[in-house]
């Protein structure tokens, strides 16, 4: 069970590192949003910078004047998203591979000043059962109650 769990962290951690490295290291909190619905893998990540809650692209609206600007280029924010959802696509063979159940999501928080980490996972479906809304909405609505709990 511990190379499970360990080979489970493993990837979760790559997830925030990827996320990190786009960032600088120059972010308060970092945010994973990993879904695997039905063969329907999606991704999104966003931070917490200065008080700031801001989506990948949006980052440089977070830095004070004078402070070096993130490159946001739609480049490098697509090799995050597929560096994450090859991490995805890892944790679903891990799970095959140990006969356990693939969370259908994933949110993943990463307290970068005390190195916390908290997970959240779903087990059922969350959108491929809803008749409108896709893994994107369901993303862009955590970061909306994220931003408006100050979580």
């Amino acid at each position: 069970m511990k190379e499970f769990e360990d080979r489970f962290t493993e990837l979760q951690a790559d997830m925030i590192s990827i996320c990190m490295e786009f960032v600088e290291d120059r972010a308060d909190r970092v945010y994973v949003y990993a879904s695997y619905e039905e063969s329907i893998i999606s991704s999104r990540f966003f931070y917490l910078i200065n008080n700031n809650y801001v989506k990948s692209h949006r980052l440089n609206d977070a830095i004070e004047d004078g402070v070096k600007k993130y490159d946001v280029s739609p480049e490098r924010g697509f090799q995050v998203l597929d560096t994450i959802n090859d991490d995805i696509e890892k944790i679903k063979v891990l799970c095959e591979e140990f006969g356990k159940d693939m969370p259908t999501e994933m949110k993943l928080i990463f307290d970068v000043k005390s190195g916390g980490f908290k997970a959240e996972y779903k087990y059922e479906p969350v959108y491929t059962n809803h008749d409108t809304k896709t893994a994107r909405q369901i993303a862009d609505e955590w970061f909306e109650e994220i931003k408006s709990n100050n979580l």
